[in-house]
């Protein structure tokens, strides 16, 4: 199994155990390719989600860049709840996670296709 298999495995079990959701496989694994190396880094492979500099990351690159939303006040809120459901005390929220949730959460699964 490759680096990046076994890390798809580890966010699909995160899914499934912090936010009680059974992941489309193909769709994780499309979401943490588009990570592209950050994964493989200890330090950006992790959302810090109490940053706000690491929120602004998040919204800029990927729900306005990535998704092509556009930005208003709606970011932020789902944002926050995709934090949430992750778990604000979880202190290890992994990038392709959070990126994957906030997919879902806006109905940009077709940015994926």
């Amino acid at each position: 199994m490759s680096a990046k298999e076994v890390l798809i495995v580890k966010y699909a079990a995160d899914l499934k155990e912090k936010c009680g959701i059974t992941p489309d496989m193909d769709l994780l694994t499309k979401v943490t390719t588009g990570c592209g190396p950050s994964i493989y880094n200890p330090d950006s492979s992790i959302i810090a989600g109490t940053l706000q500099s690491e929120i602004t990351t998040v919204k800029n690159n990927f729900l306005i860049k990535k998704l092509g939303l556009t930005d208003g006040p709606e970011l932020q809120k789902g944002i926050d709840v995709v934090l949430e459901k992750y778990g604000k005390s979880n202190k290890s929220k992994y990038r392709a996670v959070v990126y994957y949730l906030l997919a879902l959460h806006f109905g940009r699964e077709s940015v994926y296709n």
